[in-house]
């Protein structure tokens, strides 16, 4: 009887480890501000293809539908990354400033994709977050371009928009990048279906894999 109460403890604590490991616990977050821009914009099938591609090839163990969450939102909180998206006019209130700018500096993480369109609107906006802050061009020896997948080069370019070279900046603090903003790239547009944008299975691949690399960074900070 002893031994058989003991196997049945050992598979019990077994299936609850297991659970532990494979449940999945966290989930990113797509931003929805206020102004009228298109946050939405890749909604479908952007963020979904990014998650399953690291949960692929970096072994996370992300829910694999994105979160959607408002930038005042105490939920924000919730998410470990947060991803920024859109075309056209974005608005924060003060209060939706000071809740972004807790979660960053509460750990949090966002990356800004400029969809075209969305730069400036997008900066102002995130003045407001760090007024003490400037966004500045990060170089290519960052180690946000040298995780999972190697990019000397530093962003690869996706969509063409005004035909200028593709541009990674930050918002640093306290030495710790908290915010990633791709611009004249489109990461998020690359990570969409085939059939959305046309993009060739090389310029996917590119795309996942910066984002991977975004995501392993934003997980891995000290």
């Amino acid at each position: 009887m002893y031994n058989k109460l003991k196997m049945s403890v050992v598979l019990t604590l077994s299936y609850l480890v297991l659970v532990a490991f494979t449940t999945p616990t966290y989930q990113i977050g797509l931003l929805k501000y206020n102004g009228g821009g298109d946050w939405y914009a890749n909604k479908e099938t952007s963020l979904p293809n990014l998650i399953a591609y690291c949960n692929e090839q970096l072994h996370t163990n992300f829910m694999p539908e994105q979160g959607i969450v408002e930038v005042g939102s105490p939920d924000l909180f919730s998410y470990p990354i947060v991803h920024m998206t859109g075309h056209g006019n974005v608005l924060f209130t003060p209060q939706e400033a000071k809740n972004l700018r807790n979660y960053l500096i509460g750990g949090g993480f966002l990356h800004v994709s400029d969809n075209y369109g969305m730069d400036k609107f997008v900066r102002p906006q995130l003045k407001k977050v760090f007024p003490e802050l400037e966004l500045v061009e990060l170089p290519y020896t960052h180690p946000i371009y040298h995780q999972k997948f190697d990019f000397a080069n530093g962003l690869p370019k996706i969509h063409e928009h005004d035909n200028k070279p593709a541009k990674g900046y930050g918002l640093i603090y306290n030495g710790q990048l908290v915010c990633f903003y791709d611009q004249e790239c489109d990461l998020g547009d690359g990570w969409e279906n085939y059939e959305i944008h046309k993009d060739s299975e090389a310029t996917h691949k590119k795309a996942l894999q910066m984002g991977a690399n975004i995501v392993q960074y934003a997980m891995m900070r000290k």
